[in-house]
């Protein structure tokens, strides 16, 4: 899979988060997108996604055949998208059901990632550590070449770090893409890195009055 995006611009709620934004990425590549708090990382992932349109530019994959690019990706964001009624298990079973293209079973994929233990506990009981590893377990159970991870890290002990920095590395190996919104190192090996500067704010604009001379005080 090969994904390029041109001059991409977005703006919300009337205010511009980024423009004249672009890269590319062939098979086995990474970025990461670095930038202050607000820059407009999470945003980028999003438009990705397909979950905002960008006011300007394009995103295109090419190398898919008849799938869209919605349904070559991964999305794993700050939400961590799980039902909490549900066994970590009966989760990871439901993304796989519907995502298709199953690659591990959801006791292989926790297995992976430390919580083979947590198979039929209810994700409700589990620490955030643990919702997280679920979370990033559901893209092991079947494939996608495109990972859209949003700060992945987050929650995670350096054990858990290590072990995602293992995946990341094996899905490129396979040809796969990682586009990781980060602020810090993710093991991510001759990666691109894509730096979001948020655009200067425009300077304040002085409202001229027009005072009446009887309502003058001196």
């Amino acid at each position: 899979m090969r994904l390029t995006a041109q001059d991409l611009a977005v703006r919300r709620s009337g205010r511009r988060i980024f423009a004249n934004l672009s890269f590319a990425l062939g098979p086995g590549e990474a970025l990461m997108v670095t930038g202050r708090n607000g820059a407009g990382k999470s945003t980028l992932l999003a438009v990705l996604a397909g979950r905002l349109k960008p006011e300007a530019g394009t995103v295109a994959a090419s190398e898919v055949g008849e799938a869209t690019l919605s349904e070559c990706l991964h999305v794993v964001g700050h939400r961590d998208g799980l039902k909490s009624p549900l066994t970590a298990e009966e989760n990871l079973a439901f993304a796989r059901d519907l995502l298709g293209a199953p690659t591990a079973t959801p006791r292989a994929a926790l297995e992976e990632l430390g919580l083979g233990h947590a198979l039929r506990l209810p994700v409700a009981y589990l620490s955030a550590g643990q919702r997280r590893r679920v979370a990033l377990a559901r893209l092991l159970v079947c494939r996608r070449p495109l990972w859209l991870l949003d700060e992945p890290t987050a929650a995670l002990d350096a054990a858990s770090q290590a072990v995602l920095a293992g995946m990341m590395a094996r899905h490129r190996a396979t040809g796969g893409l990682v586009i990781a919104a980060t602020h810090q190192a993710l093991g991510l090996a001759d990666a691109q890195e894509l730096r979001i500067e948020a655009p200067a704010p425009a300077p304040p604009t002085l409202a001229r009055t027009t005072v009446a001379a009887d309502e003058v005080w001196w």
